[in-house]
């Protein structure tokens, strides 16, 4: 699963044209790692139909910011370069897999 590390590898993901999920999350955060292994499974799961890809809230603050993440783990579902759905807090997988099948409807 790849990593955003700044904004230009933001809009580069944006300019693909895909459907994302994006993942905020921090190493020190014990929910993200309780996430991390049903999201990386979807990332499989939904590769190349779906970008699935993480962001490290204290190496990309900026980024964070301007998605307004107070709270982490927050997913956040992106079509047509819009925020269309997110969900904060370790989620079941079933409901993640609800919210990437309708971005792909």
């Amino acid at each position: 699963m790849k990593t955003v590390e700044n904004n230009k590898d933001y809009e580069a993901l944006i300019a693909q044209g895909k459907p994302i999920l994006l993942d905020f999350y921090a190493d020190w955060c014990g929910p993200c790692q309780a996430l991390l292994p049903t999201v990386e499974k979807l990332s499989k799961e939904y590769e190349g139909n779906i970008e699935i890809q993480k962001v490290n809230v204290d190496n990309n603050q900026e980024l964070a910011s301007k998605f307004g993440v107070r709270n982490i783990p927050a997913l956040f579902f992106i079509k047509d370069a819009e925020i269309v759905d997110k969900a904060i807090g370790v989620q079941p997988e079933t409901v993640l897999r609800e919210k990437l099948d309708s971005l792909l409807n």
